[in-house]
């Protein structure tokens, strides 16, 4: 049997010892989708993820984290912006620079001019501003971990990276 496999049994079993942690009533696809309508986040974990849910990346990680059974917070960070301090805070997370994150071929991008700014520690405040008050510049997902660090889950393996913190 392969490491990789025998992890994911030890994390099920680990999982299905746990007792349930009280969090809104229902299924974990009922709390995200009262999430998705407004109700108040309640973080159950330290585990979050950013997301648009209109974003196929988005939905598809959150499958995945479904299906592993993880216990997260759903964050619709273009209805519940991020403020300059907690952007701070996840690119130290993340370990990278605000144009890291950034998309910069989206509409408000290219009228910004986001593409010829520096690059650099002196400009990264203005990055961090356009970002706090654009939040659609932010690349999505980002899932944060309980360990302190998060990671841009663009790919399965990036979300799998975070279920393992």
């Amino acid at each position: 049997m392969s490491p990789q496999v025998r992890e994911v049994r030890v994390r099920r079993r680990k999982f299905e010892q746990r007792r349930p942690v009280p969090t809104l009533p229902g299924s974990r696809r009922r709390q995200r989708d009262a999430a998705a309508r407004g109700a108040p986040r309640r973080t159950v974990c330290g585990m979050e993820i950013w997301i648009n849910p209109a974003c196929s990346k988005c939905r598809s990680a959150l499958d995945l984290l479904d299906a592993e059974g993880a216990d997260y917070t759903v964050r619709r960070y273009l209805e519940d912006v991020p403020s300059q301090d907690e952007i701070r805070e996840v690119l130290d997370r993340l370990g990278l620079e605000p144009w890291d994150i950034t998309r910069t071929r989206e509409a408000v991008a290219r009228e910004l001019g986001i593409e010829e700014w520096a690059r650099d520690a002196g400009t990264r405040d203005r990055w961090i501003t356009a970002l706090a008050e654009h939040p659609e510049l932010i690349q999505r997902p980002i899932i944060t971990a309980d360990d302190g660090t998060a990671v841009v889950a663009r790919t399965q393996d990036a979300v799998r990276d975070a279920l393992s913190r």
